[in-house]
């Protein structure tokens, strides 16, 4: 395996170390440790007596500007290494705006102080955003890190029934992305004492948009994983080589270990701990599935499946 590879791989497993990180700020109520001042914390480069908060604030900022001067030295290296228009620079130079765009989010929540103890929609947008935007880097990265390990290029021509089979897990795991970040603000802000208490909060009319998700997402996060195991069985058939049933059998079995730690989380009221597992396990089906996508798609001709429905499929992608 290339240097530059191996450096991938490693940057995106930081990155979803980051990623958990930042979900703790958010956990433990940290996110207003520096203030409204970015990025400078409480106005000094290095704050004087610093509170517990304002250590765990700065701590997340200090990983993610390593994560995003290591994303800077990955776009470098890959335009000294691959040639002009290889799909490595282009991934990722994509991986960079995104870690930019990642930045100005979280310079934004700070600013507008939608951070802490806030509870309006502003935040909840803020969140979901920061949540899509999470998740593309991810994926672009893990995209540099598998095309860099010479992963061949994708290849979308004539291949409906392949990109529908890739695309409903994928834009599935948004949506409940979106509502799992919110569902986890809820649980931040409107925290019960038991679970008793809490379906009585979910299930009153003035509860706000962050506790009733706490009754959707659940629903939504075990149809995504149905979702995730039927469309990797199909891409499995459709494209039978040894990345694909690497990459899409390793995407089925976190989506359930994810909805198993969902439903943990539910039971034990939410602890920060259960919440950065959860975090993190949506970030590995995420990475699973794009590289599912990236393998699929790089090998537009296969043996013909097993199955008689199947091979009708695989005629039509081609």
């Amino acid at each position: 395996m290339r240097p530059l590879a191996r450096f991938a791989w490693g940057l995106l497993f930081y990155d979803v170390a980051v990623v958990a990180w930042g979900a703790y700020v958010r956990a433990t109520g940290s996110g207003a440790g520096c203030g409204r001042h970015w990025p400078t914390c409480n106005g000094d480069i290095v704050p004087r007596a610093p509170r517990v908060d304002t250590l765990i604030e700065l701590s997340h900022r200090i990983s993610s500007s390593g994560a995003f001067l290591l994303t800077a030295l990955l776009a470098a290296w890959a335009l000294r290494s691959f040639p002009k228009g290889h799909r490595v620079r282009w991934s990722a130079g994509v991986s960079v705006a995104l870690m930019a765009t990642e930045a100005l989010i979280g310079a934004g929540l700070v600013h507008f102080e939608l951070v802490a103890h806030d509870a309006s929609m502003k935040r909840a947008l803020g969140m979901s955003l920061h949540l899509i935007n999470t998740f593309l880097l991810l994926g672009s990265t893990a995209l540099t890190a598998w095309w860099a390990s010479g992963g061949g290029a994708a290849r979308v021509h004539r291949q409906g029934i392949l990109l529908l089979a890739l695309g409903v897990p994928l834009v599935a795991m948004l949506v409940v992305g979106v509502s799992g970040a919110v569902t986890a603000l809820g649980d931040t802000l409107f925290p019960a004492a038991s679970v008793a208490e809490g379906f009585a909060q979910d299930l009153s009319p003035s509860a706000p948009l962050f506790v009733k998700l706490r009754t959707i997402h659940p629903i939504l996060a075990v149809a995504t994983a149905v979702a995730v195991i039927f469309a990797t069985g199909v891409v499995r058939a459709l494209r039978p080589t040894q990345a694909v049933a690497v990459s899409s059998k390793a995407a089925g079995t976190l989506a359930v270990a994810q909805v198993a730690a969902g439903l943990l989380d539910v039971a034990l009221r939410a602890p920060v701990a259960m919440q950065l597992i959860h975090l993190a396990l949506a970030d590995l089906v995420w990475i699973a599935l794009v590289l599912t996508a990236g393998a699929a798609l790089a090998h537009a001709e296969g043996p013909i499946a097993a199955f008689p429905a199947l091979n009708i499929l695989k005629r039509k992608a081609n």
